[in-house]
């Protein structure tokens, strides 16, 4: 876990950009809120805000100016679908921290991810009426990689995994055990800012040309589990998402 974030904190990439969950337009003020090549942004909403959570904000590499790196979370919520199975609404809040290293390179730091249990129509067997006993729900999982570093409509790269609980399959039941899921969602109209104190940027976004490996230590119903969801699957897959955006610089974030 350190070699990773060593590695996600010295990246410089420039291309590939919360997510989510993966996923939201780097902004420093509202006047730039939007991607460099998205349309202008819409006016300000009146519609209520999702409730911002900092607590996840990661700690910061050493030696750099809290007052220009930013805790940027971004809330979503959106519909999956894996090897042509509806699975529902998929909750997730996403936070990391970036900005400057101290020799002037791109820095990105892991925060946390927070996601609820998404029950599958159907349940373990795919019966048009619920049984008790026999439900089926994946919980999102970060998968061990992203990058948030926006190039036009590209949001970046977000990974996760699936784990598969159903009383009948085993707490090893996963979908992408040995290789995460891996989003690179597009940004889908305009980002429009929906608050200017603070700053929150509304947006949504799509993936439909992920893959998806089948689920790995599900005992003896794993072959049944691939098979009801369409398991492994190089198309059928899709996620779109819409998600609301903001940040604060680390020299403004609440005491720890």
């Amino acid at each position: 876990m350190l070699a990773m974030r060593k590695r996600q904190i010295a990246r410089t990439a420039a291309v590939a950009s919360a997510a989510a969950l993966a996923l939201a337009p780097t902004v420093a003020s509202a006047a730039d809120s939007a991607p460099p090549s998205a349309p202008p942004a819409a006016a300000v909403s009146a519609d209520p805000l999702p409730v911002f959570d900092f607590r996840d904000c990661p700690a910061l590499p050493a030696g750099v100016d809290p007052a220009a790196w930013r805790c940027e979370v971004l809330v979503a919520e959106g519909s999956m679908t894996l090897g042509g199975t509806p699975i529902g609404a998929v909750p997730m809040t996403l936070t990391h921290a970036e900005g400057p290293m101290p020799d002037g390179a791109k820095g990105q730091v892991w925060g946390g991810m927070r996601s609820a249990a998404v029950d599958v129509p159907g349940g373990l067997f795919g019966t048009p009426v619920p049984v008790k006993g026999l439900g089926l729900s994946l919980q999102p999982v970060y998968g061990g990689y992203s990058d948030f570093y926006a190039v036009g409509d590209n949001l970046g790269v977000f990974t996760m995994r699936f784990e598969a609980r159903s009383r009948l399959l085993p707490t090893s039941c996963v979908i992408g055990a040995d290789a995460p899921v891996e989003f690179r969602l597009k940004r889908v109209g305009p980002s429009q800012v929906v608050s200017k104190d603070p700053v929150v940027i509304a947006f949504e976004a799509r993936d439909d040309a992920f893959t998806v490996p089948e689920a790995q230590g599900c005992g003896p119903l794993g072959g049944w589990l691939n098979r009801r969801l369409g398991l492994p699957a190089a198309s059928g897959n899709s996620v779109s998402y819409s998600a609301h955006y903001t940040f604060r610089t680390y020299d403004r974030l609440p005491a720890s």
